[in-house]
């Protein structure tokens, strides 16, 4: 039986639920799914600019697991851009040491290291968790 698989770190949230292509209806689009973890390895390797070893380690994850995240990444982004599909940004095997809940009023992503019931901007009580529970144990 193959060990469990470790939930991999994710230190930022995108600060959308995803992207679809300009001048085409969503109710015309298909939808792809970009994991977080996918998305947190992009976002590590491409707009931080750190090589796979460093990401991985931000990840806590080994370094080929984080090269095979990386390109299940990179696969599902060319696949929505050559075949004009929506990305949805959600889901995946991970853990974070915040909260995040994007309040439905002002749409502002809020993150917070504590449970909240109100948006820290508008003072509303419609936020919307994102994020799975915190996980703790670094064993998971």
């Amino acid at each position: 039986m193959p060990r469990p698989k470790r939930k991999r770190l994710i230190e930022t949230p995108p600060t959308m639920e995803g992207f679809k292509p300009f001048g085409i209806p969503m109710s015309d689009l298909e939808p792809v799914m970009l994991l977080y973890e996918e998305y947190e390895s992009i976002r590590l390797s491409d707009y931080e600019g750190l090589t796979q070893a460093q990401s991985a380690e931000r990840m806590k994850v080994s370094r080929p697991t984080f090269t095979r995240i990386y390109e299940k990444a990179r696969r599902t982004i060319a696949q929505a851009f050559v075949e004009g599909k929506a990305i949805f940004i959600e889901g995946g095997n991970y853990h974070t040491d915040d909260c995040w809940y994007k309040c439905e009023r002002c749409l502002k992503l809020n993150i917070s290291k504590t449970a909240s019931k109100t948006c820290s901007y508008c003072h509303s009580d419609t936020l919307r968790r994102l994020n799975k529970t915190i996980i703790t144990n670094e064993n998971d």
